[in-house]
């Protein structure tokens, strides 16, 4: 029988996870019960969410709003993105496994054992027998260990620098509202040159470079968001597929659901 996994978002490394499953012989399904505010989104299936079905990297995601029709949706070859509250998601099937994929990196993830028989945690906040069973190292210092007693890293440092940009590359939303995109994923931008409002607010590239990231139009983000990302290597930088370190955090899935439950 194949094992059924739910992974909770839809961004960049929670669709790594599900490629990688699916290849390995899971039936996978992704859950978001609001828009999602994923940047890198020619990375992922999170755009699944917005246009209905999304093709990325030989596979394609389908959202559902019915968590009935997840068994029709895995006969039709499809991964599911059910936009529907978690609640109404896990208790839709009998899952052998749950990933939290949303790295929501200030906040700790709630409890979920017991939810399935293997609960997954990804990054910072992640404590082994109180909120998952096991865990996996999302910081590159120690991108992709397994965690499987005590707790995962605390949220520390800067990202990884490009060309001497660290968390400047990122912009993120000075106020709630409705995002609006001015430019594209891919397009050259200038130093000063604004690539999304929130209301009145304008967010400006924060120096020349190419629009890797940046969250679809019309969604609502709340005050320090993720919303952009803007890389100094034009002609350069890898705007599609699946990148290193989503790569190789969903090696690192792969191999504890092939291990399977703590105990087993």
């Amino acid at each position: 029988m194949r094992l059924e996994v739910l992974i909770r978002g839809t961004g960049e490394i929670a669709s790594a996870i599900a490629h990688h499953l699916v290849r390995s012989g899971c039936r996978v399904a992704l859950q978001s019960s609001r828009p999602p505010i994923a940047i890198r989104r020619r990375m992922a299936f999170s755009d699944a969410f917005f246009h209905g079905e999304i093709e990325f990297e030989g596979l394609r995601a389908r959202r559902l709003d019915d968590p009935g029709v997840i068994a029709e949706s895995w006969a039709g070859g499809e991964i599911p993105l059910l936009a529907v509250d978690f609640a109404a998601a896990i208790a839709a099937r009998p899952w052998a496994v749950l990933v939290d994929a949303r790295m929501n990196k200030q906040q700790a993830p709630e409890p979920q054992l017991g939810l399935a028989p293997l609960v997954i945690g990804l990054g910072p906040g992640c404590t082994i027998g109180v909120n998952v069973d096991v865990a996996v190292e999302t910081s590159w210092d120690q991108l992709g260990r397994v965690v499987r007693d005590g707790s995962t890293l605390r949220l520390a440092g800067e990202p990884r620098a490009v060309l001497g940009q660290a968390r400047s590359r990122f912009r993120y939303a000075p106020v709630a509202g409705v995002l609006r995109a001015e430019v594209a994923i891919g397009q050259r931008v200038r130093a000063g040159e604004v690539v999304a409002r929130i209301g009145d607010t304008m967010v400006e590239a924060p120096f020349d470079g190419i629009v890797r990231g940046l969250t679809h139009d019309g969604v609502p983000v709340e005050q320090g968001n993720k919303i952009a990302e803007i890389d100094p290597r034009p002609g350069e930088v890898k705007l599609a597929g699946i990148d290193e370190r989503p790569r190789r955090i969903a090696e690192a899935v792969v191999a504890i659901v092939g291990k399977g439950p703590p105990g087993a």
